[in-house]
């Protein structure tokens, strides 16, 4: 199986990207569901998470007020850290037992979606990286878009690799800039040459 990962900037149209890799009959997996499912209530990942941060981070209804731990996470890289080492062991364990799964029934290729791929040192893993990204502008307008404050795009911005760096250290590179076509025809070029 020619598997891939893919990663790149925050708002820089991961989702979109993987979304057209889907359509080409490729097997997707986004770590950010993974992260999700994992922090559901009865998880054992919410559970630590409550004990390290504290019931404050928890809705009435007990599921995990990811916009308040978002805040507290993102304005300090300790808090931050202490939230990584809970989750992101969980998250590669997750997504390491789908990639087996795809390799027992002989999937031809996967792609893992992975935000912060390089950060973690996920490279090794995948015969190929693919980075999808934009200009800074078209980043700053995609995350306003989202509701988020200047500073909290600042914050998120900040705790990733730039995304520069992303893009030399890959093998291949999906620029999102312009009309969605584009980005659908550089995916179709990337299936084609996986197969």
């Amino acid at each position: 199986m020619r598997l891939c990962g893919l990663t790149g900037g925050v708002g820089m149209g991961k989702s979109t990207a993987a979304g057209f890799f889907l359509q080409q009959g490729v097997r997707v997996l986004d770590t950010d569901d993974l992260a999700r499912q994992l922090v559901q209530p009865g998880q054992p990942a919410l559970t630590e998470i409550q004990a390290a941060f504290g019931d404050e981070v928890l809705t009435r209804a007990g599921a995990l007020n990811r916009h308040l731990l978002a805040q507290r996470v993102f304005a300090s890289r300790p808090e931050r850290e202490k939230l990584e080492a809970i989750l992101h062991p969980r998250i590669r364990q997750a997504w390491m037992s789908q990639v087996e799964q795809w390799q027992e029934i002989s999937c031809s290729a996967g792609v893992v979606v992975i935000p912060l791929l390089f950060e973690t040192q996920a490279e090794t893993h995948f015969e190929q990286i693919i980075c999808v990204a934009c200009s800074a502008g078209s980043q700053m307008k995609r995350l306003k878009a989202r509701g988020w404050s200047s500073e909290q795009i600042a914050q998120r911005i900040a705790a990733q690799m730039p995304v520069a760096e992303k893009m030399s250290r890959s093998h291949h590179v999906i620029w999102t800039e312009g009309v969605l076509r584009a980005t659908e025809r550089q995916v179709e070029q990337i299936v084609a040459r996986l197969r």
